[in-house]
Formats: C-alpha cells, structure tokens, sequence
C-alpha cells in the first residue's frame, strides 16, 4: 500500500469533510472523498430550519480566500448574511457547502464506504459499489451519521428502533415536519432541536404540540446582539471568557482530565434556544418542566409518557407522536464501517477516539474530525467554525506522515 500516489481517503462530504479535502489538496496530497457532499444536512434538518450560528461562524474554513458565505452570497446573488443579526436559513448553508464543493472538491465520489481494514501499510475500504480502494491514511469525517441518541426510557418503546412513521422518532428522521401536520405531538429535550422543531410543528399545522424538559426552568433562550456582555471577548457563540478558551485554544482541551472534558462537551454550548426564536416560542408552545421520563410505552398505538419529578409527583403525556430531539452522542461501534478489528485498537477517552495534536488516533493512519474530535479537541467541533482549527492542523499531520 506504498506509493507516492496512494490517496489519502475522506469519508464524509459534509462541511468537515470538504475543508478537510481542500486542505489536503493545498498541501500536494492526493484525495479521494466518498460521501453525498451536504448529505446530512439536506435530509436530516427540517425544512425552514434557521442556523443558531451566527454568518461568521457558519464558514466552512479552506485555504483559498474568497469561499467565505458572504463570498457565496455575492458571488450567487443570494440575500447577504454578514451581521450577528442575520440568521441563514438551512437551505442557504446547504446550497454554500455545495458551492465550495463544486469549486474546491469537484472529485467528490457520492459513493458509501461499507468497511475500512487494515492492508499491508495503509488501508483498503470497500465501496457500496462494488470497488475496493487503497489508501494511505484515512480521514473519518461522517458528522451526524448513526450517532443519534435516544435515551434508554424512551428507546423500550421502539424496540425496532425510533421510525419517522412509528410512534415514537428521533428529529434527525424528520427533513419535513409537515408529515405530522393535524397530529398531537409532543417533543422531548431542551436545546435549539427541540425548541424549533416544536414551533416548525406548530407552524406547520399540529394540532397541538407541547415539549418535555427535564430540568426545573429547562428552557431558555440566548441573549440577542445588543445584549452580549461588551468587556468580554467576542466569540462566534457569544461573548465570554470560557467560549473564548473553547473557541481559539482547542488545541488546550485535550491536556483536560477525560471526566471534565466527557463534562465539558455534554455542558458547554448546551441546551439552549437561539435568541431570535423565543418569540416565536414563548406562550405559543406549552413546556412540561421539570420532570423526567421514567418510562415510555404504546398503548393502542399512541405513545405513553410517564413522567416523574423531583417533589416525587409524576403523571402521563398520551400523544399521537414523540419527537426525540435529544441529540447526538458518539459511539465507536455506530460507524460500523470500520472493521471490528480496526476498532478495537482504537483507543477511547471521554466518550471519543483518543486523538494526537493533529486529530490521529491511536492507529497509526487513522483521523477523525468534527463531532468525533470533541471529546479531544472541545464543544467547538460540533460547530461548523471547528473546521478553523481541525482542518489546518489535521492536513499538516497528514502531510508531515505521508506527504
């Protein structure tokens, strides 16, 4: 599997996985990319979805200029998203990350990789397609992929698995919520997911939607531009001193013990709603807080939530669909293309692979980026701005290895 010429592989064409491409190709390395480009943001983000993400933290970071959003908008005649004021519709961001695909990785393969193993030096992954492809190193960039997270009270009710057409699905299954349109719907979690896919339901013609929150005053909301502390940094998030350490000194969270950084990433930048929609929820979207599902369950095919607080007093929420909109957490064995074998020596941390400075894990060869590199690299790689810190660093690691 030597060779000067034996590509370096991405799997994954999201906004990870297409700057981690172009920065490879600035530094003189092949690159083969096999992936969907923008697959899982234009089939697992409902339809009139707005980015929490400010313009300025929603660049997908390469090393030509003029790829920026504001450079797609003015370069397309789209509406300009420039300000913290403006926020981008999903579709825009999509049609972006295309964009720059189309410009700086116009090779992408939109082929699935089924398995990765070990072959001689290097690796061989074996495409949905039939091909077998050698490669010298290999760059997980897969996203949102099989890392949904449905928590275990709510998972005995769909022993089958969470299904957009059951009673019971997780908010990644849904890219139009218009499907349950004159339902009773309610939505379990707390963050930006749950807050706007409740008012998208409600929009969209549910006959009644509430949310279930688990902690006491669950929901809240960010504080608009003009309300930002004015004597603390400026960060794509907000302005503080703790999202300026997470935001541009990354490369410092991986010196954290494994229990604060396992903390850090489930805690920092956690369940709250984007400014800009807590009038479009607030007295229009009832919340049952402070209480918890200990148990779920379909009865005559609607499901049955039972709910349990702290004070001891519970109660049940009977609706005709759960919304799950609780996340994403990451598991080794849901990116079962990766061999069992290959797997195995793959060392875990805080809930993620184990990565170096420059996002390789213990397999020599073997990098991840994005949501995978938050237990080393912080909360900020599950923005699209971490494409600013990984991409750099992981194509110079790469360059240095194999280059």
């Amino acid at each position: 599997m030597t060779g000067s010429r034996t590509p370096v592989a991405v799997i994954g064409a999201g906004p990870y996985g297409l700057s981690t491409a172009a920065h490879l190709k600035a530094c003189g390395l092949p690159v083969r990319v096999f992936g969907e480009p923008m697959v899982s943001w234009r089939t697992q983000m409902p339809m009139g979805m707005l980015l929490k993400s400010t313009p300025r933290a929603s660049g997908i970071d390469v090393p030509r200029a003029g790829h920026a959003l504001a450079d797609f908008c003015a370069a397309t005649g789209e509406t300009r998203y420039a300000s913290d004021w403006d926020v981008v519709p999903v579709e825009v961001f999509v049609r972006y990350g295309e964009w720059v695909q189309r410009r700086l990785v116009p090779e992408v393969e939109p082929v699935r990789v089924v398995s990765v193993d070990r072959a001689g030096d290097g690796f061989e992954l074996k495409l949905d397609s039939g091909d077998q492809v050698g490669a010298r190193a290999v760059v997980v960039a897969t996203g949102l992929s099989g890392i949904a997270y449905l928590p275990p009270e709510l998972a005995v009710a769909a022993p089958e698995g969470p299904s957009a057409a059951g009673p019971l699905s997780h908010s990644s299954q849904h890219h139009d919520l218009a499907a349950l349109a004159g339902r009773d719907v309610v939505v379990v979690g707390a963050g930006q997911s749950a807050l706007e896919s409740a008012v998208l339901l409600m929009e969209g013609g549910a006959a009644s939607v509430r949310v279930v929150a688990r902690g006491r005053a669950a929901v809240n909301f960010g504080a608009p531009p003009d309300r930002q502390p004015r004597l603390r940094p400026r960060t794509p998030f907000g302005n503080a001193w703790s999202l300026y350490a997470f935001a541009y000194h990354a490369g410092a969270f991986r010196h954290l013990p494994a229990p604060a950084r396992r903390f850090l990433v489930r805690r920092v930048l956690g369940p709250l709603g984007a400014w800009w929609l807590r009038d479009r929820f607030l007295g229009r979207v009832p919340v049952i807080q402070g209480r918890r599902i200990v148990r779920a369950r379909v009865r005559d095919g609607r499901p049955v939530l039972a709910l349990r607080g702290a004070d001891g007093h519970g109660g049940e929420v009977t609706a005709d669909h759960v919304l799950a909109a609780t996340g994403y957490r990451m598991r080794l064995a849901a990116l079962d293309f990766l061999g069992e074998g290959l797997r195995t020596e793959i060392a875990v941390r805080a809930g993620g692979p184990l990565l170096d400075s420059g996002f390789g894990s213990s397999v020599p060869g073997l990098y991840f980026t994005g949501l995978p590199a938050a237990a080393s690299f912080g909360p900020v790689m599950r923005f699209v701005c971490g494409t600013e810190i990984a991409s750099p660093r992981l194509a110079r690691a790469v360059a240095r290895a194999y280059g």
